[in-house]
This record gives C-alpha cells, sequence and structure tokens, in this order.
C-alpha cells in the first residue's frame, strides 16, 4: 500500500477550485459575447452548432491560457512553495538501509545505432562524474527488427561496456517478437528484471539527462515513499534545420509557465509522458499491467499511449505523481521538418483518440478522466475549429443572400437591420489574446527575472524579433497541422490504423516532389476555399486570409522550413538562440564529442556478419536452441535463394531469420568472408 500523502487536500482543493472558476468563467463570458453577436430573434440552426463548437474550443484555450497565467504568476514570484521539489522529506534514509538501484532503460526500435549510442555514453558518462553511479545499472531493450542495425546495436553495446568497464552494469536485449510495442517491451524488462530494482528511469533513443538529474530524481523519490513518479520536462536540443529551431526555441522559452502551472493545479495528480521520468517499480509493476482493449485497432487492440493509463492506475492505486516543472538538465530531440512532425503526430493522435473509451471506464477520479479527456482534445480540437470555420463561412453567406426589410408592421420609420462587427471584432480579439498572451507572460518574465538567461536567448531585441518571427511561422503552420490532423482523427473514426514506424530525427532538406506530395491536396483546399469565399462572400475571404495563405503556401513553407542551411544561418544572426546552444551543458558536449568521435571509428565491415567480432559477439548473444525442422528447411532454402539470386531478394524479416540461428548464422559468416562481401 502507499504511503499517505503529505500533500493536505486543502491546498489540491483550492488550487483546484481558482484554476476551474477561472477557465468556467473565462468560458461563459466568451459564449455571452457571442450569443450577444446573433441575432435577437432566435438562434438559426447553424448558430447553434457555431454556438455549441466555439463553446468547446473556448473551452480548451482558456484551459491552455490559465495553465499558463498562472504559471507566470508562480515563477515571477520565486516560484511554488508547494512543488515536489521544495516539499520537506517525508523520509530520510536509515544508514543500515539497503542503498537503491535504479535501473535506467532505453526501449528502442530500429534507430540509428549510432546516435542512440553516443547518447548513452554521453549520459553514463555524466552520470560517473558525479561519483554516485555505483547505484544505476543501464539497460538498452531492443525492439529492433531490422537484421543490419540488430548487429550494430550489439557491437556498440560491448564497446560502450569495453570504454565504461560496465560488463555486468551496461546490458543489451533483443526481443524475439515486439509484443505490445514500447510498452510490451517495459513489460518484459518488469517480469525479467523488475524486482532487483527500486527504481527505473525511462528514456526514449533521442532523450538526453545530465547525471546530476538523474541524482535529483532518486533522492526525491528516496525522501517521498508516497511518490510513484516524477515525470522532468524534457527541453529540445540539437535541432538543425529551420523548422525544428523555430520549435526548440519556442519550447525552450514559453514551456516553463505550462510546466509552472500544470504543476501548481494538478500538484500530486499530474501526468506521465512515457519518457524522461524516474517510476518506482514495485507499485508500477504492481498495477500497471495494461490489457488489451475488446475490438479491432484503433480504438481496440494494445494501449499506444500507455503512459496517461499508467499513470492513471497508479493516481487510483493512491499512489502519487508528479511533475517537477524546476527540474533541469533533462532533454529530448524533435522532428526536423513539418512532415516528420505530422507523422509523429498521426501516432500520436491514434494513441489519444484510443483514449475516448477509456474516459468512461469504472473506478477513475475526475482528475484521471481530465488528463485523458486534455489528450483527446489536443488532436480533436482540430477538426473542430476546421469544422467552426465552414460553419462560419456558410453562415456569413445566408447571411449575405438575405435582403433586410426596412418597413414592416404599422412602423413608419426604417428599422435599420443590427450590426455585429463590434461585438464579432470583440470576440476574435479575445479568442487571439488569449491564444498568444503567453508569449508576452514568458518575455516578460525573461525581461524581469533573469537576465542571465535573457543573454543566452541574445538579448533583447534579438529573442524579440525571434518571438514574433516564431508566431508568424506558427500562423502559417497552424492550418497545415489543423488539415492534418483533421484527417487523422478522421481516418481513425474510420478505423483505420497506423503502425508505430520509428521517427525520422536526422535533418535533411526536402525535395519539390516529397513537398508537393504531403502539401499538395492541402494547397488545393486553400486555393478553393479562397476562390469560392472571395466570389460568394468577399467580406468573409478577409477575415479568412490567415487560414488561406498557411494553406496556399504549405509547400514552399514546408521547404525552406527544413533546410538546415537556414537553420544554421538563423542561429549565426542569433535568431531562435536557447541557452542550450548559448552554452551546453555538460551532457550535450559528451554527445557531441561521442557523435564525432563515432563518425570517425567508422570502418568497412563494422556491424555486419562479415566481421568477425561481430558475428562471435552475435553468436554469443543469440539464445542456443535447437530449431525444428521444418524452420531448418526453411533456412535452407533461404541461404540458396540467398546464394543463387542475392541478398537483395530477401526481406528483412527473412534476413533476420538467417542471423538468429547460430548454425546459419555462421554459415553466413563464411560465404561472406570467402567472398569479399560486406552484406
Amino acid at each position: 500500500m502507499a504511503v499517505h500523502s503529505s500533500m493536505p487536500r486543502r491546498p489540491r482543493l483550492f488550487r483546484r477550485t481558482v484554476f476551474l472558476t477561472l477557465v468556467t468563467l473565462t468560458t461563459f463570458a466568451a459564449m455571452f459575447m457571442i450569443t450577444s453577436a446573433f441575432q435577437q430573434n432566435g438562434l438559426t440552426p447553424q448558430e447553434l452548432v457555431l454556438l455549441l463548437l466555439y463553446t468547446l474550443l473556448i473551452l480548451w484555450i482558456s484551459t491552455s491560457f490559465w495553465t499558463a497565467t498562472i504559471g507566470f504568476l508562480v515563477l515571477l514570484f520565486g516560484g511554488d512553495s508547494q512543488s515536489i521539489s521544495r516539499l520537506p522529506p517525508l523520509a530520510s534514509p536509515e544508514p543500515e538501509a539497503t542503498p537503491s538501484r535504479t535501473a535506467i532503460v532505453m526501449p528502442i526500435y530500429n534507430e540509428d545505432p549510432h546516435r542512440v549510442f553516443s547518447g548513452l555514453a554521453a549520459i553514463w558518462q555524466s552520470l560517473l562524474e558525479t561519483g554516485r553511479s555505483e547505484g544505476f545499472e543501464l539497460f538498452i531493450l531492443s525492439d529492433t527488427r531490422d537484421p543490419e542495425t540488430w548487429l550494430q546495436e550489439e557491437t556498440h553495446w560491448y564497446r560502450l561496456c569495453e570504454e565504461f568497464d560496465g560488463h555486468g552494469r551496461i546490458f543489451y536485449r533483443n526481443r524475439e517478437k515486439n509484443v505490445a510495442r514500447k510498452s510490451g517491451n517495459i513489460e518484459d524488462f518488469c517480469h525479467r528484471w523488475g524486482n532487483r530494482y527500486r527504481y527505473m528511469i525511462v528514456l526514449d533513443a533521442d532523450s538526453l539527462m545530465s547525471g546530476e538529474t538523474l541524482v535529483r530524481m532518486v533522492d526525491l523519490m528516496e525522501a517521498h515513499p508516497n511518490v510513484a513518479l516524477i515525470q522532468s520536462p524534457p527541453l529540445p536540443v540539437n535541432q538543425k534545420s529551420l523548422f525544428a529551431r523555430i520549435l526548440q526555441f519556442a519550447s525552450s522559452l514559453y514551456s516553463d509557465i505550462f510546466t509552472a502551472g500544470s504543476s501548481y493545479w494538478q500538484l500530486a495528480d499530474s501526468n506521465y509522458w512515457g519518457h524522461n521520468a524516474i517510476i518506482r517499480l514495485q507499485p508500477f509493476m504492481k498495477h500497471c499491467g495494461l490489457p488489451k482493449l475488446p475490438g479491432r485497432e484503433p480504438f481496440g487492440g494494445e494501449i499506444l499511449s500507455h503512459d496517461f493509463v499508467e499513470a492513471a492506475l497508479l493516481r487510483e492505486a493512491g499512489w502519487e505523481v508528479w511533475l517537477a516543472y524546476d527540474l533541469s538538465g533533462s532533454y529530448e530531440e524533435l522532428p526536423p521538418t513539418l512532415i516528420d512532425y505530422a507523422k509523429r503526430d498521426r501516432r500520436w493522435c491514434q494513441g489519444n483518440m484510443q483514449h475516448v473509451r477509456m474516459v468512461f471506464a469504472r473506478g477513475l477520479s475526475g482528475i484521471s478522466r481530465l488528463h485523458l479527456v486534455m489528450g483527446i482534445m489536443s488532436y480533436l480540437s482540430s477538426p473542430l475549429w476546421l469544422l467552426f470555420l465552414l460553419i462560419t463561412g456558410f453562415d456569413a453567406y445566408i447571411r449575405s443572400q438575405t435582403l433586410p426589410v426596412y418597413f414592416f408592421g404599422d412602423n413608419i420609420f426604417p428599422v435599420w437591420p443590427e450590426s455585429y462587427a463590434v461585438e464579432m471584432t470583440t470576440v476574435l480579439l479575445v479568442t487571439l489574446a488569449m491564444l498568444f498572451l503567453p508569449k508576452l507572460w514568458s518575455l516578460i518574465l525573461l525581461f524581469t527575472r533573469n537576465r542571465r538567461k535573457l543573454k543566452a536567448f541574445g538579448g533583447v531585441v534579438r529573442v524579440t524579433f525571434s518571438v514574433l518571427f516564431e508566431s508568424v511561422f506558427s500562423i502559417f503552420t497552424a492550418p497545415v497541422l489543423m488539415l492534418y490532423q483533421s484527417k487523422f482523427v478522421i481516418s481513425i473514426l474510420a478505423r483505420k490504423s497506423v503502425g508505430w514506424p520509428p521517427q525520422q530525427r536526422d535533418a535533411h532538406g526536402l525535395s519539390f516532389k516529397e513537398a508537393f506530395l504531403a502539401h499538395g491536396g492541402q494547397t488545393l483546399v486553400g486555393l478553393a476555399a479562397g476562390a469560392v469565399s472571395y466570389y460568394y462572400v468577399p467580406s468573409f475571404f478577409w477575415w479568412f486570409t490567415p487560414v488561406l495563405a498557411g494553406l496556399v503556401f504549405a509547400i514552399p513553407t514546408s521547404m525552406i522550413s527544413s533546410s538546415a542551411g537556414l537553420g544554421l544561418f538563423a542561429r549565426r544572426l542569433g535568431l531562435f538562440l536557447t541557452p542550450e546552444e548559448s552554452r551546453a551543458p555538460r551532457v550535450i558536449e559528451l554527445l557531441h564529442q561521442n557523435l564525432e568521435r563515432e563518425s570517425r571509428a567508422e570502418e568497412s565491415g563494422y556491424g555486419k556478419v562479415v566481421d568477425p567480432a561481430t558475428c562471435a559477439l552475435h553468436a554469443a548473444l543469440l539464445p542456443q536452441r535447437l530449431p525444428k525442422k521444418r524452420l531448418r528447411h526453411q533456412l535452407h532454402a533461404l541461404m540458396y535463394q540467398l546464394v543463387e539470386e542475392g541478398p537483395e531478394t530477401l526481406s528483412s524479416a527473412e534476413k533476420r531469420s538467417l542471423i538468429s540461428d547460430p548454425d546459419t548464422l555462421m554459415r553466413l559468416h563464411t560465404l561472406a568472408w570467402s567472398r569479399g562481401e560486406t552484406h
């Protein structure tokens, strides 16, 4: 059972009451304004739908706005005294108590081994420099299917062990079958090795965490035995393309107020983001076994966005889940292009939309349901905005076709039609203010509270111009993402599932063909919508131009922003700078050094079957068991196909089968060695 919380119920109730009251009052005020803008002789059907859509959207916007505003006030006045980092400890380690052991686990799936192991080496070296590495062990949990990547991972792992004398402390495992994707990978680790450790720190393939941060997270867990999970807020780093550097800048500057605001009203009922978090293993293993949902994907089957559900299960079991908003030294990487960003969004969208059926599950508290709803709304808001724009345009067309009646009844004077331009303009300005004021809050905080950090962002002039350019860029990309996410939601509702492919992480410029195939339809939608609105409702067209411009210029926006050259040029100009770029933290310096060393150390045959060391290592790591006769015959047939028709005729799964059998592996090695082949 969980230890009783040190967080009194009263602060939670007060804070959430204040937060929800502000959100509710803002929503009702916006509803009143838009209702007064409609005609007084009753609501038309389209006006009623518009009112419902706007209520849902303004509720979502005001939730984000007040989270940021509260976070701004918290940071402006010195931070939150009730945060997990500032709460007095409930327990102190006893001198004779068994030292805690922490497993650092990184699930990987067909990732670039050079980047993965360079990052792991940086994390481990940073941990060694703290002098407290003896309480940590590292696990690389591979679900990689690609055979060449599999071999390279093993070779990199062995070199990592050799470099840091990590045999017995740095482990590698490749699953035969990647059941249940990442959550199944973590579950397999818990079943095999979970009882050896008190804590588990979960990383993604692009995660980077300093040794000081890892040690600090363990210390917080030790001081608060009632806490099951602490989430650190990871900042994006190491970006080169213009698109990724703009997003990296925005996250670095704006995220503080959002995480501080979220922590303020969520307190011990925060959420889990799936990586860069520390977890107490015993309650996690006891309560977080995930069921397979009834039905087929996308709403049934394996739970994709497992992190939200795991956090809910821990909370319902009486354990605390915290967001440590003031914990630095936690990093991640972003997709390099708009197209890659949308591809990642497609996977996340399916995972979050799958939570629709879980919102109504029995036994969940209100805060757990709220977390699930917020995840759903982060994607459902896009089709709602699209529907709102379409109905607004339709309503504007209906109004333009209605002839005003100036004389009716016994009136001898004309009755002039009422104008609602002022009310609708007010609604628009209030909505825009709630969307863009958090950017101003972040700038004010930067200018008034942290002069050193201001310099790291490039100074007053450069950071101001960066915010302006980022705001314009977000206006151009928002309609594109709106259409993408609307398409994703519709395809999911049509029960079209998607796989979980590895993320493209390296900077690469988009060709015109790639951009055209990805954004050609959006461009046509923008041109068609612009022509229709300009011809039929000219007054609506000018209000609609920001959305139309983003769609019409989607192809050049995507191509230009994918350029690493432009991203680095902007950096030389001092635009979109982040503190991590101005002065790289130690763990990021180590990552860059490791990446350079890896590129210099690359040699022919490295990590391939032809290399004797690679072959011997791989054979030693394979499970020793005799294959069945049928499988033996299949392997022989694949060998003949390889010799007679060439390796390009084999699928990745067939190649994996060949190197999964020790006898066949040695035949492959002998064949490649005798022929001097490197594949």
